[in-house]
C-alpha cells in the first residue's frame, strides 16, 4: 500500500463520508443531520454538506416533481433540499459551498481549461475532476469554523454519475492524517414476508460495489422495518468486513426527528468519536431542548386541520419545508397539525366551499407559471370573505394581491404580467432589473433581505420585532403605483425592504388572520426557532377550530 502522505492543505478538521447503496431515498441526509446533531450537542463545532451527481448546475430550474423542493440559502444558493434537514437540526445557516453537483465541478474546470490553466494538459477525470471534487471536500474544513465535516454523497453506489466522488473520497482517504476520516455506508435491509425474515445479501452487494471502487465502509447504517437480530449483526460484520459494534441498526422511526435519539441508542456518535479520536467533547449529548421538542410534538393537546394548496402536491417533498415548518409551529403550540394537501389545478369557484369544508386554515404555497393560479385565486376569495385564517408565501401573496385586486378594488382583469402579460391592471410586475435577463438559473431575486414591519401589525407581533431578514426566490412583486389605492380599501402593506421600497408583507386588518410575504418563511423554521409567522398561524386555526 502507499505510504499515508497528509496533504499539506488539510485543516485539523475530521471529514465524515456518507454513501449510499441498494436503493435511493433511504435517508442518508437524515442520517446525516441526525449524527452531526449528537456530534453538536456534545460540544464540537459540525457542519454538512451535500455532493449531488447531476449535471445541472444547481437544482434551480429542476422542476419540483423531479427533485422535491428548492432550498435557498442565506447568501443566495439554490441547493438540494436536504440542506434544509442540516439547517432544521442544527440550527446553524448552510450556504453556497454545502452544496456542490457534478455540473458546477466541470463548469469550474472546463473555465479554467478554456483560460489556459492546465498549461495544454489532457483534461480528464482524473486527476483534475476528483481534484476539483477534493479540493471542494475540503473547503469547509479549512476555515478552522469546525471540528468535523460531515459529506452526504447524493445517489447510489454503482450509478455511473456518482464514480468521480466515490474516487475523490478514496484518493481523499489516502491524503488526509491518520484517523481523520471515517466512511459510513447505508444501506436496506429488505425484510420478504414470504420468507418471514430480514435479508442481507443486498447489504453485502452494495458493500462489494463500494469496496470495487477502493472504499472499505468503516460504519454500515443498516434501514430496516424490524430489529436486526445480533446473529445476522455478525453476519453482517463478517461477510462486510466491519466490527460487529459498527453495524447500526436504523429502523423506521414515527418521525425524522426522533432519528437522533435512536441512533444515540445505537451508539453511532460513540463509534465516530472513538474512531476519529476525537477530542474535548462532553462525555453525554446535551439533548434536553431536543426531548423537549419531542414530548411536545408527541402529546399534543390541540389539533388542526391546514389545506396547503399549490401544483406540486402530488410529491410532498416538493413543499418539504412549508411540511417541517407546521411540524415545528404544532409543537410549539402543543397541536397536532393535519396537513391536507389540494391541487389548485383542481379548484374553482364552484367547489371551493366543498374542497376547502372542515380546514382550519389555508396555505396558498409557492409555484410558478399559470397552471393552477385561478385555483389559488378561488382559494384565498373563499378564505377572505369567510375568515378563515390565511397565509401566503411568494407566489401565495401574489395570489392574495391579485384576488384583492379583482374582487374588492373592482379591477376585474387585475394579475401578474407573469400569467397575464398583456393584463390593464399589473398589481405584480417583474421588477426592472429583471426584465434583460434571459437566463433562467441562478438569476432570481434570491437569498436574504431586509424587511421593516409596521410597528402593531399582525406581522410585527408575531415575530416580536419590527426589523427582519427573510430569503426570497422570485422575480415579480408587488406594483407599488397601486399602493394607495389598496392600503385605502383595506390591504395593509405591513412590510416594506428599507431599501427599495418593494411591498414584502399584506395583511388585512379586518380579518383574524389574513398575512402574506414575498418571502419564503419556511426556510428558516428549525426545531430550535420554530418559524414566528408559522406558529401564529397555527394558534390562529386552533383559535377558529374553537369558534
Amino acid at each position: 500500500m502507499p505510504d499515508r502522505t497528509p496533504t499539506p492543505t488539510a485543516a485539523t478538521a475530521k471529514y465524515i463520508f456518507v454513501t449510499g447503496g441498494v436503493t435511493s431515498s433511504l435517508g442518508k441526509g437524515i442520517i446525516s443531520a441526525s449524527l452531526a446533531k449528537l456530534l453538536q450537542a456534545r460540544g464540537f463545532r459540525v457542519t454538512i454538506q451535500k455532493f449531488d451527481p447531476y449535471i445541472n448546475i444547481d437544482p434551480g430550474t429542476l422542476n419540483p416533481y423531479e427533485h422535491g423542493e428548492c432550498y435557498v440559502t442565506d447568501d443566495g444558493a439554490e441547493t438540494d433540499l436536504d440542506l434544509g434537514h442540516y439547517e432544521r437540526f442544527l440550527n446553524v445557516p448552510t450556504s453556497q459551498a454545502n452544496n456542490v453537483t457534478t455540473g458546477r465541478i466541470y463548469d469550474h474546470v472546463i473555465t479554467k481549461e478554456r483560460e489556459g490553466a492546465y498549461l495544454g494538459k489532457t483534461v480528464q477525470v482524473v486527476p483534475h475532476i476528483t481534484d476539483e471534487i477534493k479540493r471542494r471536500m475540503l473547503l469547509l474544513g479549512q476555515t478552522g469554523q469546525f471540528d468535523v465535516v460531515i459529506t452526504e454523497i447524493g445517489g447510489s453506489i454503482g450509478d455511473i454519475e456518482s464514480l468521480p466522488f466515490v474516487e475523490s473520497v478514496r484518493q481523499l482517504r489516502w491524503d488526509l492524517p491518520e484517523n481523520s476520516s471515517l466512511v459510513i455506508h447505508l444501506t436496506l435491509l429488505p425484510y420478504l414476508k414470504a420468507a418471514g425474515e430480514l435479508k442481507t445479501k443486498p447489504t453485502q452487494h452494495s458493500v462489494r460495489d463500494l469496496r470495487s471502487a477502493g472504499l472499505q465502509p468503516d460504519i454500515l447504517v443498516c434501514r430496516s422495518e424490524y430489529p436486526i437480530p445480533a446473529e445476522m449483526r455478525r453476519k453482517i460484520a463478517l461477510f462486510c468486513n466491519v466490527n460487529i459494534n459498527s453495524v447500526i441498526e436504523s429502523l423506521d422511526a414515527d418521525s425524522i426527528y426522533s432519528v437522533p435519539l435512536l441512533m444515540l441508542k445505537e451508539h453511532l456518535d460513540e463509534r465516530v468519536i472513538k474512531k476519529l479520536k476525537l477530542q474535548g467533547g462532553a462525555a453525554q449529548p446535551d439533548l434536553d431542548v431536543w426531548k423537549e421538542f419531542l414530548g411536545r410534538l408527541k402529546n399534543p393537546t390541540e389539533e388542526v386541520s391546514i389545506a396547503l394548496v399549490g401544483k406540486y402536491v402530488e410529491l410532498p417533498d416538493a413543499y418539504k419545508s412549508i411540511i417541517e415548518a407546521f411540524v415545528h409551529a404544532g409543537a410549539q403550540n402543543e397541536c397536532k397539525v393535519t396537513v391536507r394537501s389540494i391541487q389548485s389545478d383542481h379548484l374553482n369557484a364552484e367547489n371551493v366551499a366543498q374542497q376547502l369544508h372542515g380546514v382550519d386554515g389555508v396555505l396558498v404555497a409557492p409555484g410558478f407559471g399559470e397552471r393552477g393560479f385561478e385555483g389559488k385565486i378561488a382559494a384565498v376569495q373563499y378564505v377572505r370573505e369567510n375568515n378563515i385564517p390565511f397565509f401566503g408565501i411568494c407566489l401565495g401573496m401574489q395570489v392574495a394581491v391579485v384576488e384583492f385586486g379583482r374582487n374588492v378594488l373592482g379591477l376585474p382583469e387585475a394579475s401578474s404580467t407573469e400569467m397575464n402579460p398583456q393584463t390593464p391592471h399589473p398589481v405584480i410586475a417583474m421588477m426592472e432589473e429583471q426584465k434583460n435577463i434571459t437566463l433562467k438559473g441562478g438569476t432570481m431575486r434570491l437569498g436574504a433581505y431586509d424587511c421593516e414591519l409596521r410597528r402593531n401589525s399582525k406581522a410585527a407581533k408575531a415575530y416580536g420585532r419590527n426589523h427582519i431578514s427573510e430569503r426570497h426566490r422570485h422575480r415579480y412583486e408587488f406594483n407599488n403605483e397601486y399602493l394607495k389605492q389598496y392600503e385605502a380599501a383595506g390591504m395593509i402593506p405591513s412590510g416594506l425592504n428599507p431599501d427599495t421600497g418593494l411591498v414584502e408583507v399584506v395583511e388585512l386588518a379586518n380579518h383574524p388572520w389574513f398575512v402574506a410575504g414575498q418571502f419564503h418563511p419556511e426556510l428558516k423554521s428549525t426545531v430550535q426557532n420554530p418559524h414566528p409567522l408559522f406558529v401564529r398561524f397555527v394558534k390562529a386555526a386552533i383559535q377558529y377550530r374553537k369558534g
